[in-house]
């Protein structure tokens, strides 16, 4: 089932949840007293991903899971407004900013040591309530028949130029440009992301719902660069070949706001604390056989050590911006603000 739950109203719950950040999160019992069989999973990643992985879990473990469907911020809402009353077990995220909005908020359990220790530290939270599964990292998408690899800039900060006017894609209702822009304001101070945001929506960019339409329209020559994360294209090159694709992909400068690499991750909520069920479904998560799945699939980054990443893709550690801490991609209520106030959104 997909909601529809505007973000105005996951904006106005995150400000709320500001005030009560300080709550007590429950400590897991790994021994999972209060196992049933059966598990309740609020996933932000879309059903034609996830549901096959779901699938072999259920196979493999005997354990059923219910899957409730919808984007991170209406899910973000919902747990909000259901708070200890939510039948939701486990939440599966789109990216790490929500996590730790959520987790402040108290809604998380403290996972198991064994669990969190799966994935290295810089990629995974910071107090052992959520987990990273799989790393995703922010790219320029470019119209190779309207400009050379060289052309492209290397920072974001070029696109509020006037020669960028109505050439440029962006989702702003999207999961990770939210977090992009959280990470602008993180990296660069407040002043500098409200100057960023307000000279680009006056810059006139071309507003998509997703990093899928914005691939689709640089392909089709629509736009001439888009913001998208990485994987889109590696899976549309994979099914029609990159030499058939006028997109192609440009990395942003190491160091620069748009070349963070961000996190899809998963919580146990504070009611499964005792569910070793809910524990199971994590631990499959960061299962060597779910990360190959994702590889294989989704041509996301592994955040296991051991599993490969997908063959073209640069190294991660060449990505990552060490001045960035995933965990200080909370403040979603602060960006989503931002965003309504330059009218994106």
């Amino acid at each position: 089932m997909r909601l529809s739950i505007p973000l105005a109203a996951f904006a106005a719950g995150m400000t709320a949840l500001a005030l009560v950040g300080c709550s007590t999160t429950a400590e897991i019992d790994s021994s999972g007293s209060e196992a049933d069989g059966s598990v309740t999973l609020y996933s932000g990643r879309d059903e034609t991903l996830v549901q096959p992985l779901i699938d072999l879990f259920e196979e493999q473990s005997g354990i059923s899971v219910e899957v409730r469907y919808g984007n991170t911020a209406e899910l973000g809402a919902l747990l909000l407004e259901e708070g200890d009353r939510t039948p939701a077990q486990v939440f599966l995220s789109q990216d790490a900013g929500a996590l730790g909005a959520l987790s402040n908020a108290g809604l998380f359990a403290t996972l198991p040591a064994e669990t969190t220790d799966a994935v290295p530290a810089g990629f995974t939270s910071t107090d052992d309530t959520w987990v990273g599964v799989t790393g995703r990292a922010r790219v320029i998408a470019y119209d190779q028949q309207q400009l050379s690899a060289e052309e492209v800039p290397a920072s974001v900060d070029s696109f509020t130029e006037p020669e960028w006017s109505g050439r440029v894609g962006i989702a702003p209702t999207n999961a990770s440009f939210q977090a992009f822009v959280t990470a602008y304001r993180v990296l660069n101070g407040e002043d500098a992301a409200d100057k960023w945001v307000a000279d680009l929506a006056a810059n006139k960019p071309q507003i998509f719902d997703n990093n899928r339409a914005i691939l689709a329209a640089v392909n089709e020559g629509v736009v001439d660069v888009g913001l998208i994360n990485h994987y889109y294209w590696f899976a549309q090159a994979a099914e029609t070949g990159a030499e058939n694709m006028r997109a192609q992909l440009s990395y942003p400068e190491a160091g620069d706001a748009g070349s963070i690499v961000n996190v899809t991750g998963a919580g146990v909520l504070t009611g499964a604390a005792t569910d070793a069920d809910a524990l199971a479904l994590v631990d499959f998560l960061v299962s060597a056989e779910a990360q190959q799945y994702f590889v294989d699939e989704t041509f996301e980054y592994p955040l296991r050590p051991g599993v490969d990443a997908p063959a073209g893709l640069p190294a991660l550690d060449s990505l990552v911006n060490p001045d960035l801490d995933l965990a200080d991609l909370e403040s979603l209520a602060e960006t989503q603000s931002l965003l309504g106030k330059h009218g994106l959104i």
